[in-house]
């Protein structure tokens, strides 16, 4: 079995189809790892699409602030602007929905979080070597996958020691080893390469490829700019960051 898993969608429509059209004929099935609204033009779309096609699906902080379930005081002011945009786009089911997501999930030998498997509902980010390491004790499974920060890593530990790579493109498991994976974002990248990008899972090879897909930035920002969104979460989609 293979799987795509997707984060960081952030209601970009035209990342995510272009994900979902790559993993057609490589996945078996889409997880996702959360923040599939908040600062794009296509919350609904996006629900919609992920709600009908993921196995698996967590909520992150952005879910958490549009479902109300956090108050928006955290966000910056361009999150929190998109925010309450979204929340004035998105029906009472759509909210409900978004509210009763889970913070984590087992699928497999993999657990699924948006952000840290420790506490997952402090929304704290693993970036650095240490970040990773110090949540190694916070799953269960060989697997954990996370995003939040919008950046690919990886992490392992293992009994010949720990190890970080911090520009992963294949991950090839050992004997022995378990893995925190970030797949990076598919909406919003911030790696300095505006591509989407995603993570291909092979359960059996025990291989996790990053993906990288071209979509149409142009249109996706026109979208931003015309729903009246800060025109700096525009801009953002085609340097990367």
């Amino acid at each position: 079995m293979k799987y795509a898993i997707l984060s960081d969608v952030h209601a970009n429509l035209e990342a995510l189809r272009a994900v979902l059209d790559d993993a057609e004929s490589r996945a078996d099935g889409v997880l996702c790892l959360g923040d599939t609204v908040g600062y794009g033009a296509d919350p609904e779309a996006c629900v919609e699409l992920l709600a009908s096609r993921a196995r698996g699906i967590v909520a992150g902080n952005h879910e958490w602030g549009v479902a109300d379930r956090l108050d928006l005081a955290w966000f910056n002011r361009w999150a929190r602007a998109a925010a309450e945009w979204t929340r004035e786009r998105l029906d009472d089911d759509h909210r409900d929905w978004l509210a009763a997501l889970p913070l984590s999930l087992e699928f497999g030998d993999a657990t699924l979080v948006h952000a840290s498997p420790s506490r997952p509902d402090e929304w704290d980010y693993l970036v650095t070597a240490e970040d990773g390491w110090g949540a190694f004790a916070d799953f269960p499974t060989r697997w954990c996958f996370v995003g939040h920060s919008h950046v690919p890593g990886v992490w392992s530990l293992g009994s010949s020691g720990p190890d970080h790579d911090p520009r992963p493109e294949t991950v090839l498991s050992e004997p022995g080893r378990r893995y925190i994976v970030n797949v990076g974002s598919v909406g919003q990248p911030r790696d300095r390469d505006p591509r989407a990008a995603y993570g291909l899972w092979d359960v059996e090879a025990g291989r996790v490829d990053i993906r990288r897909i071209v979509y149409d930035i142009d249109e996706a920002r026109r979208k931003i700019e015309a729903a009246g969104l800060p025109r700096f979460l525009a801009d953002r989609l085609a340097a990367g960051a």
